[in-house]
């Protein structure tokens, strides 16, 4: 095996997934082996109606160690669809096992309805992940090459946000994404954070922007990160501003999600960050609404491919 290969959970069964899926691999030309780890009627049916010839080759599960597996071929590990409870637990549990059984290190979910398949004990994917790999400490990252954004809490309650916001949250987050550009990309980072409160003012005694932010700000940078803030989040993606840097961490998912889908919609991809290997999802849902019409653009799963084709 010259390449290990890329593990690919497609997800809900109602999404654009393969749509996007097959366009992508159309239109990319990638060297480590794709295994797809679902369901084999669907698979097909899909490759058909998206009028896909390249050939997908079943695989056993228990004779991939065993099996040479080439490069810029397409695999597949049947896990027969039978209902859609916990489905999708079924197909992370096998791509699990892979990854600890050091077939490969890189991991893209597609989309996940979080309240079907998580029922409401994770906040998100990226918990579900690292909790299984027994990791407490993790981020999220959407990430560009032009700019990239990091929540310091992730799929929250907006009214409980302000009490996970801690020097030692900012610093765990701020540490990761800094280890990662330095292991993964080869630099570090220039990154600016924001504040909690509008214009990172406060009517009240207790100001978490200068509190907490602004001295968390101060212990960074005595350990050599490059950082800066808090600015206001109101002006910090304007282009003058956010070109200064190459991540900007947020107090909440939308404070930066938000901005960082309108300027780049779909050309971002979403890495989880603290893990024992690359886990890269794109940055979109199942979007059921655009199933069966062939529009969805697939730039973010073309991203993801080549970013852990890379590596």
């Amino acid at each position: 095996m010259n390449s290990k290969p890329i593990l690919i959970i497609p997800g809900e069964k109602k999404s654009i997934f393969f749509e996007i899926f097959f366009k992508s691999i159309k239109s990319l030309t990638f060297v480590c082996p794709l295994i797809l780890i679902y369901d084999r009627k669907k698979v097909y049916q899909e490759s058909k109606k998206y009028n896909f010839r390249k050939k997908i080759e079943l695989i056993n599960y228990e004779e991939i160690f065993k099996k040479k597996l080439f490069n810029k071929r397409i695999y597949l590990i049947d896990i027969e669809y039978r209902n859609s409870l916990n489905y999708n637990q079924n197909c992370f549990n096998v791509a699990f096992k892979l990854i600890k059984n050091g077939l490969s290190y890189k991991l893209i979910n597609g989309p996940i309805n979080k309240s079907k398949t998580l029922k409401k004990k994770y906040l998100g994917v990226t918990e579900y992940i690292a909790d299984n790999f027994k990791q407490k400490k993790f981020a999220m990252l959407i990430y560009n090459k032009r700019l990239s954004v990091c929540p310091i809490t992730t799929h929250l309650p907006l009214s409980l946000v302000s009490k996970k916001i801690t020097k030692r949250s900012i610093i765990e987050k701020v540490e990761i994404v800094n280890n990662f550009y330095k292991k993964f990309l080869g630099f570090n980072p220039k990154m600016a954070i924001v504040g909690l409160n509008p214009h990172c003012e406060s009517i009240l005694k207790f100001n978490e922007d200068e509190k907490i932010v602004k001295k968390t700000v101060k212990i960074l940078k005595k350990k050599k990160i490059n950082i800066k803030g808090p600015f206001p989040s109101d002006t910090i993606f304007l282009s003058n501003n956010r070109k200064k840097f190459d991540v900007i961490l947020g107090m909440y998912h939308d404070q930066v999600l938000g901005p960082m889908k309108t300027l780049f919609e779909y050309d971002a991809i979403n890495i989880t960050l603290g893990l024992p290997f690359l886990r890269v999802s794109p940055d979109h849902g199942p979007n059921e609404k655009m199933v069966g019409k062939n529009k969805s653009n697939p730039i973010s799963l073309i991203n993801a491919i080549k970013f852990l084709d890379k590596r």
